[in-house]
């Protein structure tokens, strides 16, 4: 699902990636750890292309990002790729349900279509006496369920997760991490997280941990 050959990424003469190269599999949950400031982030948001490497190469699905350029990158992005952070980054101003269906619309699927899908979704997290709630109006738990509904919206390829239990409690954090592997049952969805949490680490199919920017198992 995801093949990534010697990502190199500087910043202002600071190298933070040297030669990574990794494969993540469909249906593969893979987390990545490290401590802070070990090039965690910089990754995720290279293979998510929300930015890009100095040099090598990197497959989404069978596709050639490097290629890819303005509003073609954005499209393959909205329609591969999703991401769940580690403080949701709903829209306040909007419901749920409009929340989720961002993407979709984004991608110009019809109010129906987008609406049937996102309440889905919802009721699959659990959701369903919530469909008109604002983030607000929901706990942290419910609107990081709401975000992981957002980032499933389009049927992407693969979901990358920035420390995606990192603002809950433990109780919370918990009901995510699984939430994470029955949807990889229930859809065969992919997902790449990065954690600090190591009971979510300890539950993934594989563990990769990045050290001075480079992978070292």
């Amino acid at each position: 699902m995801i093949i990534a050959k010697n990502i190199v990424k500087s910043y202002n003469g600071l190298q933070v990636l040297k030669d990574i190269n990794l494969q993540i599999n469909e249906g593969e949950v893979v987390s990545i750890v490290g401590a802070s400031g070990a090039g965690k982030t910089t990754l995720l948001q290279i293979l998510g292309t929300l930015d890009s490497a100095d040099s090598g190469s990197l497959l989404i699905d069978g596709s050639e990002t490097a290629g890819l350029k303005g509003n073609s990158l954005a499209e393959f992005r909205n329609k591969k790729v999703g991401f769940i952070f580690q403080f949701h980054q709903l829209l306040p101003e909007f419901s749920a349900i409009e929340n989720v269906c961002m993407p979709a619309w984004i991608a110009g699927v019809s109010k129906s279509d987008s609406e049937k899908r996102a309440k889905e979704l919802l009721d699959l997290m659990g959701l369903s006496a919530r469909f008109s709630h604002k983030p607000s109006e929901l706990s942290g738990g419910e609107q990081q369920r709401v975000a992981v509904a957002r980032a499933l919206m389009n049927k992407p390829a693969v979901i990358l997760a920035d420390e995606p239990s990192g603002n809950l409690d433990s109780n919370s954090a918990g009901q995510l991490h699984q939430l994470f592997f029955d949807l990889r049952e229930h859809f065969k969805q992919t997902f790449v997280i990065v954690t600090h949490n190591p009971q979510l680490a300890a539950m993934s199919d594989r563990m990769l941990t990045i050290k001075d920017g480079i992978i070292v198992v």
